[in-house]
Protein backbone atom coordinates (compact mmCIF):
# COMPACT_ATOMS: atom_id res chain seq x y z
CA UNK A 1 0.00 0.00 0.00
CA UNK A 2 1.41 2.98 -0.69
CA UNK A 3 1.83 6.34 1.63
CA UNK A 4 1.90 9.86 0.99
CA UNK A 5 3.23 12.45 3.36
CA UNK A 6 0.46 14.11 5.42
CA UNK A 7 0.56 17.50 5.37
CA UNK A 8 -2.51 19.98 5.58
CA UNK A 9 -4.76 17.28 6.18
CA UNK A 10 -3.76 15.59 2.61
CA UNK A 11 -2.18 12.76 1.19
CA UNK A 12 0.83 14.61 -0.82
CA UNK A 13 3.97 13.27 -2.73
CA UNK A 14 7.52 14.25 -1.88
CA UNK A 15 8.60 17.18 -3.47
CA UNK A 16 11.21 15.22 -5.86
CA UNK A 17 8.15 12.41 -6.29
CA UNK A 18 10.58 9.73 -4.10
CA UNK A 19 9.59 7.03 -2.25
CA UNK A 20 10.98 4.44 -0.50
CA UNK A 21 9.90 0.73 0.30
CA UNK A 22 9.79 -1.15 3.99
CA UNK A 23 9.97 -4.70 3.62
CA UNK A 24 8.26 -7.22 5.98
CA UNK A 25 11.03 -8.46 8.04
CA UNK A 26 9.59 -12.43 7.96
CA UNK A 27 8.92 -12.48 4.64
CA UNK A 28 11.24 -10.17 2.74
CA UNK A 29 8.21 -9.57 1.04
CA UNK A 30 7.11 -5.20 -0.07
CA UNK A 31 5.68 -4.22 3.33
CA UNK A 32 4.80 -0.78 2.27
CA UNK A 33 5.71 2.12 -0.12
CA UNK A 34 5.74 5.70 1.15
CA UNK A 35 6.71 8.76 0.35
CA UNK A 36 10.49 10.38 0.80
CA UNK A 37 10.58 13.42 2.36
CA UNK A 38 13.58 15.75 2.29
CA UNK A 39 14.29 19.59 3.65
CA UNK A 40 11.90 20.94 1.37
CA UNK A 41 9.11 18.95 2.19
CA UNK A 42 10.22 19.79 5.82
CA UNK A 43 10.08 23.36 5.24
CA UNK A 44 6.40 22.96 4.17
CA UNK A 45 5.24 21.08 6.51
CA UNK A 46 6.64 23.48 9.27
CA UNK A 47 5.40 26.70 7.59
CA UNK A 48 1.64 24.48 7.57
CA UNK A 49 2.04 24.10 10.96
CA UNK A 50 3.07 28.01 11.40
CA UNK A 51 -0.03 28.95 9.82
CA UNK A 52 -2.32 26.38 11.79
CA UNK A 53 -0.85 27.62 15.07
CA UNK A 54 -2.75 30.95 15.41
CA UNK A 55 -6.31 29.90 15.08
CA UNK A 56 -5.20 26.15 16.94
CA UNK A 57 -3.85 28.12 19.71
CA UNK A 58 -6.85 29.89 20.79
CA UNK A 59 -9.34 26.85 20.45
CA UNK A 60 -11.21 26.37 23.66
CA UNK A 61 -10.58 23.26 25.37
CA UNK A 62 -13.82 21.70 24.81
CA UNK A 63 -13.09 21.60 20.80
CA UNK A 64 -10.23 20.89 21.68
CA UNK A 65 -11.25 17.58 23.83
CA UNK A 66 -14.15 16.93 21.62
CA UNK A 67 -11.42 16.33 18.68
CA UNK A 68 -9.09 14.02 20.72
CA UNK A 69 -11.81 11.99 22.29
CA UNK A 70 -12.97 11.27 18.74
CA UNK A 71 -9.75 10.56 17.66
CA UNK A 72 -9.38 8.12 20.74
CA UNK A 73 -12.58 6.26 19.32
CA UNK A 74 -11.30 5.71 15.69
CA UNK A 75 -8.09 4.39 17.11
CA UNK A 76 -10.27 1.22 18.53
CA UNK A 77 -12.61 1.43 15.92
CA UNK A 78 -9.82 1.16 13.41
CA UNK A 79 -7.75 -1.29 15.73
CA UNK A 80 -7.65 -4.13 12.72
CA UNK A 81 -6.29 -2.03 10.18
CA UNK A 82 -3.31 -0.76 12.22
CA UNK A 83 -3.03 -4.18 12.97
CA UNK A 84 -3.09 -5.41 9.92
CA UNK A 85 -0.30 -3.15 8.85
CA UNK A 86 1.74 -3.56 11.65
CA UNK A 87 2.48 -6.95 11.28
CA UNK A 88 3.68 -6.42 7.71
CA UNK A 89 6.10 -3.28 8.80
CA UNK A 90 7.73 -4.45 11.92
CA UNK A 91 6.92 -8.14 12.26
CA UNK A 92 5.38 -7.87 15.86
CA UNK A 93 1.99 -10.30 17.16
CA UNK A 94 -1.03 -8.92 16.76
CA UNK A 95 -1.80 -9.05 20.45
CA UNK A 96 1.24 -5.90 20.91
CA UNK A 97 -0.46 -4.18 18.01
CA UNK A 98 -4.02 -4.32 19.31
CA UNK A 99 -2.89 -2.96 22.74
CA UNK A 100 -0.77 -0.41 21.12
CA UNK A 101 -3.65 0.94 20.09
CA UNK A 102 -5.75 0.55 23.43
CA UNK A 103 -3.01 2.21 24.74
CA UNK A 104 -2.99 4.99 22.02
CA UNK A 105 -6.63 5.74 23.23
CA UNK A 106 -6.15 6.32 26.27
CA UNK A 107 -3.02 8.49 25.54
CA UNK A 108 -5.49 10.74 23.31
CA UNK A 109 -8.24 10.88 26.13
CA UNK A 110 -5.86 11.50 28.87
CA UNK A 111 -5.00 14.29 26.40
CA UNK A 112 -8.54 15.61 25.90
CA UNK A 113 -8.91 15.77 29.27
CA UNK A 114 -5.83 18.14 30.54
CA UNK A 115 -6.97 20.47 27.95
CA UNK A 116 -8.37 22.45 31.20
CA UNK A 117 -5.72 21.33 33.66
CA UNK A 118 -3.06 23.90 31.86
CA UNK A 119 -3.24 25.93 35.34
CA UNK A 120 -1.41 29.30 35.84
CA UNK A 121 -1.00 30.68 39.64
CA UNK A 122 -0.57 34.03 41.35
CA UNK A 123 1.87 34.94 42.65
CA UNK A 124 2.29 37.83 45.60
CA UNK A 125 3.96 40.42 44.53
CA UNK A 126 6.18 43.26 46.62
CA UNK A 127 4.89 45.91 44.52
CA UNK A 128 2.35 47.88 45.75
CA UNK A 129 -0.83 47.69 43.08
CA UNK A 130 0.66 44.73 41.36
CA UNK A 131 -0.83 41.61 40.01
CA UNK A 132 1.49 38.79 38.98
CA UNK A 133 0.29 35.76 37.57
CA UNK A 134 2.83 32.88 36.39
CA UNK A 135 0.84 32.23 32.64
CA UNK A 136 0.96 28.88 30.91
CA UNK A 137 0.57 29.32 27.20
CA UNK A 138 1.52 27.38 24.16
CA UNK A 139 4.90 27.20 22.09
CA UNK A 140 4.15 27.45 18.77
CA UNK A 141 5.03 24.46 16.23
CA UNK A 142 6.76 21.51 17.77
CA UNK A 143 8.51 18.54 16.34
CA UNK A 144 7.67 14.94 17.71
CA UNK A 145 9.69 12.33 16.49
CA UNK A 146 8.70 8.74 17.27
CA UNK A 147 10.15 5.49 16.58
CA UNK A 148 9.00 1.79 15.42
CA UNK A 149 8.83 -0.89 18.55
CA UNK A 150 5.68 0.97 20.31
CA UNK A 151 4.28 2.40 16.87
CA UNK A 152 1.19 3.91 17.54
CA UNK A 153 1.79 4.82 21.40
CA UNK A 154 4.68 5.99 20.63
CA UNK A 155 3.40 8.34 17.41
CA UNK A 156 0.30 9.44 19.58
CA UNK A 157 2.32 9.93 22.23
CA UNK A 158 4.56 12.39 20.43
CA UNK A 159 2.04 15.04 19.36
CA UNK A 160 -1.12 14.45 21.74
CA UNK A 161 -0.37 16.62 24.99
CA UNK A 162 1.59 18.77 22.79
CA UNK A 163 -2.04 19.79 20.46
CA UNK A 164 -4.06 19.57 23.71
CA UNK A 165 -1.80 22.73 25.06
CA UNK A 166 -2.67 24.68 22.07
CA UNK A 167 0.66 23.54 19.88
CA UNK A 168 0.64 22.62 16.14
CA UNK A 169 3.36 19.72 15.86
CA UNK A 170 5.73 18.03 12.79
CA UNK A 171 5.76 14.63 13.53
CA UNK A 172 8.81 12.50 12.06
CA UNK A 173 7.58 8.90 11.33
CA UNK A 174 9.69 6.04 11.39
CA UNK A 175 10.93 4.63 8.67
CA UNK A 176 10.71 1.14 9.64
CA UNK A 177 7.08 1.64 10.19
CA UNK A 178 5.62 4.43 7.79
CA UNK A 179 2.23 2.82 6.93
CA UNK A 180 1.64 2.68 10.66
CA UNK A 181 2.61 6.24 11.32
CA UNK A 182 0.50 7.83 8.55
CA UNK A 183 -2.47 6.25 9.38
CA UNK A 184 -2.86 8.32 12.31
CA UNK A 185 -2.79 11.69 10.38
CA UNK A 186 -5.97 9.83 8.80
CA UNK A 187 -7.32 9.44 12.29
CA UNK A 188 -6.87 12.89 13.53
CA UNK A 189 -8.02 14.33 10.18
CA UNK A 190 -11.22 12.27 10.63
CA UNK A 191 -11.82 13.18 14.10
CA UNK A 192 -11.58 17.45 13.22
CA UNK A 193 -8.47 18.04 13.82
CA UNK A 194 -8.10 21.27 11.49
CA UNK A 195 -5.23 21.50 9.18
CA UNK A 196 -1.90 21.86 9.52
CA UNK A 197 -2.34 21.22 13.53
CA UNK A 198 -0.63 17.85 12.70
CA UNK A 199 1.54 16.95 10.13
CA UNK A 200 3.87 14.03 9.66
CA UNK A 201 6.87 13.26 7.64
CA UNK A 202 7.52 9.82 6.25
CA UNK A 203 11.29 9.57 4.86
CA UNK A 204 13.85 6.62 3.74
CA UNK A 205 16.30 5.97 6.45
CA UNK A 206 19.02 7.42 4.02
CA UNK A 207 17.29 10.65 4.42
CA UNK A 208 17.10 10.31 8.05
CA UNK A 209 19.94 13.20 8.91
CA UNK A 210 18.27 15.52 6.51
CA UNK A 211 15.07 15.28 7.39
CA UNK A 212 15.92 15.16 11.34
CA UNK A 213 18.75 18.09 10.73
CA UNK A 214 15.86 20.52 9.28
CA UNK A 215 13.51 20.22 12.09
CA UNK A 216 15.66 20.68 14.56
CA UNK A 217 17.14 23.89 12.25
CA UNK A 218 14.39 25.42 11.21
CA UNK A 219 13.49 28.84 12.58
CA UNK A 220 9.91 28.26 13.40
CA UNK A 221 10.48 25.09 14.96
CA UNK A 222 10.28 25.58 18.63
CA UNK A 223 10.93 22.54 20.82
CA UNK A 224 11.62 18.84 20.03
CA UNK A 225 9.94 15.50 21.74
CA UNK A 226 12.09 12.36 21.00
CA UNK A 227 11.91 8.52 21.69
CA UNK A 228 14.80 6.48 20.28
CA UNK A 229 18.34 5.59 20.48
CA UNK A 230 20.62 7.51 23.13
CA UNK A 231 23.02 7.45 20.01
CA UNK A 232 20.55 9.64 18.17
CA UNK A 233 18.86 11.60 20.86
CA UNK A 234 22.69 12.66 21.97
CA UNK A 235 23.08 14.32 18.20
CA UNK A 236 19.51 15.89 18.45
CA UNK A 237 20.22 17.20 21.56
CA UNK A 238 23.43 18.41 20.73
CA UNK A 239 21.91 20.00 17.64
CA UNK A 240 18.89 21.83 19.13
CA UNK A 241 21.40 23.19 22.00
CA UNK A 242 22.99 25.34 19.19
CA UNK A 243 19.62 26.85 18.68
CA UNK A 244 19.17 27.23 21.91
CA UNK A 245 15.69 24.68 21.33
CA UNK A 246 14.66 22.52 24.58
CA UNK A 247 14.43 19.02 23.97
CA UNK A 248 12.14 16.20 26.14
CA UNK A 249 14.63 12.83 25.56
CA UNK A 250 13.03 9.45 25.97
CA UNK A 251 16.22 7.15 25.20
CA UNK A 252 17.99 4.02 25.44
CA UNK A 253 17.09 1.47 28.57
CA UNK A 254 18.89 -1.16 30.93
CA UNK A 255 16.29 -1.98 32.70
CA UNK A 256 16.89 -4.17 36.34
CA UNK A 257 14.44 -6.55 38.00
CA UNK A 258 15.78 -6.87 41.29
CA UNK A 259 14.87 -9.86 43.59
CA UNK A 260 15.35 -9.26 47.03
CA UNK A 261 15.82 -12.82 49.67
CA UNK A 262 12.71 -12.60 50.57
CA UNK A 263 10.53 -11.76 47.22
CA UNK A 264 7.21 -13.49 45.91
CA UNK A 265 9.68 -15.94 43.36
CA UNK A 266 6.61 -17.16 41.28
CA UNK A 267 5.74 -13.64 40.98
CA UNK A 268 9.14 -12.27 40.54
CA UNK A 269 9.24 -15.53 37.74
CA UNK A 270 5.92 -13.92 35.98
CA UNK A 271 7.16 -10.16 35.94
CA UNK A 272 10.34 -10.91 34.51
CA UNK A 273 9.27 -13.02 31.64
CA UNK A 274 6.84 -10.38 30.72
CA UNK A 275 9.22 -7.63 31.24
CA UNK A 276 11.96 -9.22 29.36
CA UNK A 277 10.08 -10.86 26.31
CA UNK A 278 6.64 -8.95 26.20
CA UNK A 279 7.32 -7.42 22.16
CA UNK A 280 10.57 -9.77 21.93
CA UNK A 281 12.86 -7.81 24.08
CA UNK A 282 11.56 -4.11 21.85
CA UNK A 283 10.70 -2.09 24.86
CA UNK A 284 12.67 1.01 26.08
CA UNK A 285 11.83 -0.38 29.87
CA UNK A 286 12.55 -4.61 29.04
CA UNK A 287 13.94 -6.32 31.69
CA UNK A 288 17.69 -6.49 30.87
CA UNK A 289 19.00 -7.32 34.00
CA UNK A 290 17.69 -9.33 36.26
CA UNK A 291 19.27 -8.92 39.55
CA UNK A 292 18.96 -12.05 42.17
CA UNK A 293 19.44 -12.43 45.76
CA UNK A 294 22.06 -15.24 45.53
CA UNK A 295 20.42 -16.94 48.64
CA UNK A 296 17.68 -17.65 45.94
CA UNK A 297 19.39 -17.47 42.34
CA UNK A 298 19.48 -21.06 41.76
CA UNK A 299 15.68 -21.67 42.76
CA UNK A 300 15.20 -18.82 40.71
CA UNK A 301 17.05 -19.83 37.68
CA UNK A 302 15.48 -23.12 37.07
CA UNK A 303 11.90 -21.04 37.28
CA UNK A 304 12.61 -18.59 35.12
CA UNK A 305 13.66 -20.74 32.46
CA UNK A 306 11.12 -23.32 32.74
CA UNK A 307 8.49 -20.39 32.44
CA UNK A 308 10.42 -18.70 29.10
CA UNK A 309 10.62 -22.12 27.76
CA UNK A 310 7.32 -22.55 27.96
CA UNK A 311 6.12 -19.30 25.43
CA UNK A 312 5.36 -19.91 22.19
CA UNK A 313 7.32 -19.07 19.46
CA UNK A 314 6.51 -18.42 15.68
CA UNK A 315 5.85 -16.11 12.82
CA UNK A 316 3.78 -13.11 14.22
CA UNK A 317 0.54 -14.33 11.80
CA UNK A 318 0.20 -17.58 14.18
CA UNK A 319 -1.20 -17.61 17.62
CA UNK A 320 2.25 -17.08 19.34
CA UNK A 321 3.62 -15.09 22.56
CA UNK A 322 6.94 -14.36 20.81
CA UNK A 323 6.81 -13.25 16.85
CA UNK A 324 9.45 -11.64 14.87
CA UNK A 325 12.11 -8.95 15.81
CA UNK A 326 11.95 -5.41 13.98
CA UNK A 327 15.29 -6.60 11.36
CA UNK A 328 17.82 -9.14 11.33
CA UNK A 329 20.41 -6.77 12.47
CA UNK A 330 18.53 -7.19 16.16
CA UNK A 331 19.39 -11.24 16.10
CA UNK A 332 22.99 -10.24 14.89
CA UNK A 333 23.54 -8.14 17.71
CA UNK A 334 21.97 -10.18 20.09
CA UNK A 335 23.94 -13.02 18.84
CA UNK A 336 27.32 -11.19 19.65
CA UNK A 337 26.62 -10.14 23.26
CA UNK A 338 25.26 -14.05 23.85
CA UNK A 339 28.43 -15.47 22.36
CA UNK A 340 30.98 -12.89 24.13
CA UNK A 341 28.88 -13.66 27.34
CA UNK A 342 29.45 -17.61 26.94
CA UNK A 343 33.08 -17.36 25.78
CA UNK A 344 33.62 -15.40 29.29
CA UNK A 345 32.03 -17.95 31.35
CA UNK A 346 28.23 -17.25 30.67
CA UNK A 347 25.82 -19.83 30.65
CA UNK A 348 22.46 -19.83 28.06
CA UNK A 349 19.30 -21.52 29.93
CA UNK A 350 17.39 -21.60 27.48
CA UNK A 351 16.75 -20.23 23.95
CA UNK A 352 19.17 -19.69 21.59
CA UNK A 353 20.24 -17.42 18.52
CA UNK A 354 18.70 -18.85 15.05
CA UNK A 355 20.55 -19.46 12.40
CA UNK A 356 18.59 -17.27 9.97
CA UNK A 357 15.24 -15.33 10.05
CA UNK A 358 14.03 -13.05 12.16
CA UNK A 359 12.02 -15.06 14.94
CA UNK A 360 14.06 -15.85 17.84
CA UNK A 361 13.09 -17.94 21.45
CA UNK A 362 13.35 -16.21 24.39
CA UNK A 363 17.05 -16.67 25.69
CA UNK A 364 18.25 -16.00 29.01
CA UNK A 365 21.85 -15.93 30.30
CA UNK A 366 22.70 -16.77 33.34
CA UNK A 367 26.23 -16.03 35.23
CA UNK A 368 26.65 -12.30 33.97
CA UNK A 369 29.63 -10.39 34.91
CA UNK A 370 30.89 -6.98 35.07
CA UNK A 371 33.13 -7.83 31.68
CA UNK A 372 30.83 -9.19 29.45
CA UNK A 373 29.12 -6.85 27.11
CA UNK A 374 25.56 -8.10 27.41
CA UNK A 375 26.21 -6.96 30.96
CA UNK A 376 26.17 -3.25 29.88
CA UNK A 377 25.00 -2.53 26.45
CA UNK A 378 21.18 -2.67 25.36
CA UNK A 379 20.36 -5.61 23.66
CA UNK A 380 16.75 -4.58 22.82
CA UNK A 381 16.47 -8.29 22.10
CA UNK A 382 14.57 -11.35 23.27
CA UNK A 383 17.44 -11.61 25.46
CA UNK A 384 17.73 -11.02 28.97
CA UNK A 385 20.49 -11.63 32.02
CA UNK A 386 21.33 -13.02 35.20
CA UNK A 387 23.02 -11.31 37.67
CA UNK A 388 23.67 -12.83 41.30
CA UNK A 389 23.89 -10.43 44.02
CA UNK A 390 25.57 -11.15 47.40
CA UNK A 391 23.23 -8.84 49.34
CA UNK A 392 20.61 -6.08 48.97
CA UNK A 393 23.67 -3.38 49.06
CA UNK A 394 25.22 -5.67 46.28
CA UNK A 395 21.81 -5.85 44.08
CA UNK A 396 21.59 -1.92 44.24
CA UNK A 397 25.10 -1.41 43.15
CA UNK A 398 24.86 -3.91 39.78
CA UNK A 399 21.29 -2.10 39.35
CA UNK A 400 23.05 1.21 39.19
CA UNK A 401 26.34 -0.11 37.35
CA UNK A 402 25.10 1.61 34.03
CA UNK A 403 24.83 3.98 31.88
CA UNK A 404 21.14 3.99 31.68
CA UNK A 405 18.37 4.86 34.21
CA UNK A 406 14.93 4.64 32.65
CA UNK A 407 12.94 2.16 34.86
CA UNK A 408 13.39 -0.58 37.29
CA UNK A 409 11.56 -2.86 39.29
CA UNK A 410 12.41 -4.78 42.77
CA UNK A 411 10.46 -7.23 44.27
CA UNK A 412 10.35 -8.09 48.06
CA UNK A 413 7.74 -8.94 50.66
CA UNK A 414 9.39 -6.59 53.36
CA UNK A 415 7.56 -3.34 51.43
CA UNK A 416 9.47 -0.97 53.50
CA UNK A 417 13.09 -2.67 52.77
CA UNK A 418 11.88 -2.46 49.19
CA UNK A 419 10.88 0.68 48.89
CA UNK A 420 14.25 1.86 50.48
CA UNK A 421 15.59 -0.27 47.44
CA UNK A 422 13.67 1.62 45.03
CA UNK A 423 14.28 4.78 46.07
CA UNK A 424 18.39 4.29 46.33
CA UNK A 425 18.00 2.93 42.13
CA UNK A 426 18.82 5.42 39.68
CA UNK A 427 16.03 5.38 37.30
CA UNK A 428 12.97 7.57 36.36
CA UNK A 429 10.90 5.06 37.02
CA UNK A 430 10.75 2.31 39.56
CA UNK A 431 8.26 -0.47 40.22
CA UNK A 432 7.69 -2.36 43.65
CA UNK A 433 6.48 -5.59 42.83
CA UNK A 434 5.58 -5.32 39.47
CA UNK A 435 7.90 -5.32 36.20
CA UNK A 436 9.94 -3.08 34.32
CA UNK A 437 7.04 -2.24 31.67
CA UNK A 438 3.83 -0.10 32.81
CA UNK A 439 2.73 2.69 31.85
CA UNK A 440 -0.54 5.03 32.55
CA UNK A 441 -0.88 8.29 30.09
CA UNK A 442 -0.83 10.60 33.33
CA UNK A 443 2.32 9.41 35.02
CA UNK A 444 5.30 11.93 34.69
CA UNK A 445 7.40 9.29 32.08
CA UNK A 446 11.42 9.50 31.79
CA UNK A 447 14.58 8.92 32.42
CA UNK A 448 17.77 9.80 34.24
CA UNK A 449 21.40 9.33 33.06
CA UNK A 450 21.85 8.45 29.43
CA UNK A 451 18.14 7.36 29.07
CA UNK A 452 16.94 11.19 28.73
CA UNK A 453 16.35 14.20 29.67
CA UNK A 454 12.24 15.14 30.66
CA UNK A 455 8.55 14.06 31.05
CA UNK A 456 5.37 12.92 29.02
CA UNK A 457 2.60 12.70 30.70
CA UNK A 458 0.38 14.52 33.23
CA UNK A 459 1.23 17.82 34.90
CA UNK A 460 4.82 16.97 34.19
CA UNK A 461 4.11 16.85 30.14
CA UNK A 462 1.93 20.12 29.91
CA UNK A 463 5.13 21.46 31.83
CA UNK A 464 7.42 20.67 29.06
CA UNK A 465 5.03 21.44 26.15
CA UNK A 466 3.93 25.15 27.26
CA UNK A 467 5.77 28.14 27.96
CA UNK A 468 5.87 29.50 31.75
CA UNK A 469 5.60 32.89 31.50
CA UNK A 470 5.25 36.10 34.03
CA UNK A 471 2.51 38.92 33.50
CA UNK A 472 1.77 41.49 35.59
CA UNK A 473 -1.16 44.43 36.05
CA UNK A 474 -0.35 47.48 37.23
CA UNK A 475 -0.98 50.84 38.39
CA UNK A 476 -0.58 52.94 35.21
CA UNK A 477 0.00 56.41 37.89
CA UNK A 478 2.61 54.40 40.05
CA UNK A 479 6.01 56.86 40.60
CA UNK A 480 9.26 55.78 39.50
CA UNK A 481 12.70 56.85 41.13
CA UNK A 482 13.46 58.95 37.64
Amino acid sequence: MDYGLFIDNEDQAASNAAVFERKNPVSGERASVAAAAVAVDVDKAVQSAQAAFAAWSKTGPSERRKILNKAADLMEERTPQFVEVGIRETGATAPWLGFNNMFAAKVLREAAASTTQIKGEIIPSDKPGSFSMGYRQPVGVLVGMAPWNAPTILGVRCFALPIACGNTVVMKASEKCPGLHRLLGDVMADAGLPKGVLNILTHDAADAPEVVNALVDHPLTRRINFTGSTRVGRIIAERAAKHLKPCLLELGGKASLVVLDDADLEGAVNAARFGAFMNQGQICMSTEKVVVDQSVADVFAEKFAASASALKVGAPTEQVHIGSVVDRDTVDHVKALIDDAVAKGAKVLCGGVPEEGTVMAPTIVDLVTPEMRIYGEESFGPVTTMIRARDTAHAIEIANDTDYGLSAAVFGQDTRRALEVAKDIQSGICHINGPTVFDEAQMPFGGVKSSGYGRFGGTAGINEFTELRWITIEDPGQGYPI
